[in-house]
C-alpha cells in the first residue's frame, strides 16, 4: 500500500504545460458500413455527417456521426469485416462509450431497444441515471441522462462538490443527497428529472 495520498478531485485547471478545450471526436474500429450504420444512425439517431477514406488506410472507410451537441463519432469500417460478439479486455483498450440522452425520452428509448432485440441493463448510478446496451460489434454503449438540471457549464464544479461532500460522509460513490447538498451550497436550484426506480448496480 503506497503512503501517498490520493490526487485531489477538484474542477480548478491542473498545473500543466497546457489544457484541452473539450473533446472534439473519438474513433473506434468498427466493422462494415451496413451494421455501423443500423445501429448509430438508424438505432441511437446520430446523423451521418461526413464519409471519407481512411487517410491513413484507404482501404478502410471514415464515418463521422454527430452525437447531438456538435461532438462527433468516427468510426472504420471495411465490408470486408463482420460485427463481432464482443470485445477484447486489455489495458489500454475502451471499456464502454457513453452518450447523453434527454430524461423525457427513456421510457421511448428502452422501447426501441427491446423493438431493435437488444438487451439492455438500467442502473441508477446516483449521478445520473444509465441504461447500458451494445453495438454490433459488442462494444458496451451507455445512454445516461442526468438525474438534476445542471448547467453544463457548471457540471464539473458540482461534480467536485459533491465529491468533496461524499467524502465528508463517508459514502462509498456519490448519491442523491451529495448532489443536491452540491446545487444547494453552489446557488444553483435543485430540480430532479422524474426518471424511473432502478438498483445502483454497485460492487462496492
Amino acid at each position: 500500500m503506497s503512503d501517498e495520498k490520493p490526487a485531489p478531485v477538484t474542477s480548478e485547471l491542473p498545473d500543466a504545460p497546457f489544457h484541452t478545450s473539450g473533446t472534439d471526436h473519438i474513433t473506434v474500429w468498427g466493422s462494415n458500413e451496413e451494421d455501423t450504420l443500423a445501429f448509430y444512425r438508424d438505432l441511437l439517431g446520430m446523423p451521418l455527417v461526413l464519409r471519407q477514406p481512411n487517410l491513413d488506410d484507404p482501404s478502410q472507410t471514415h464515418l463521422f456521426f454527430d452525437t447531438g451537441d456538435g461532438r462527433i463519432l468516427t468510426v472504420f469500417v471495411s465490408d470486408e469485416r463482420a460485427s463481432a460478439r464482443g470485445q477484447r479486455v486489455n489495458t489500454g483498450a475502451v471499456h464502454h462509450l457513453c452518450f447523453s440522452v434527454e430524461p423525457d425520452e427513456y421510457e421511448d428509448i428502452m422501447a426501441a431497444l427491446e423493438e431493435a432485440g437488444k438487451g439492455y441493463n438500467v442502473f441508477d448510478r446516483g449521478i445520473f441515471h444509465s441504461i447500458y446496451t451494445q453495438d454490433n460489434n459488442g462494444l458496451v454503449i451507455e445512454l445516461s441522462a442526468d438525474k438534476y438540471e445542471i448547467p453544463d457549464d457548471r457540471k464539473g464544479e458540482v461534480l467536485a462538490t459533491a465529491q468533496r461532500l461524499r467524502e465528508e460522509d463517508g459514502a462509498d460513490f456519490a448519491q442523491d443527497r451529495h448532489m443536491e447538498g452540491a446545487l444547494e451550497e453552489l446557488g444553483l436550484p435543485v430540480n430532479k428529472h422524474d426518471l424511473p426506480d432502478a438498483d445502483a448496480g454497485v460492487g462496492v
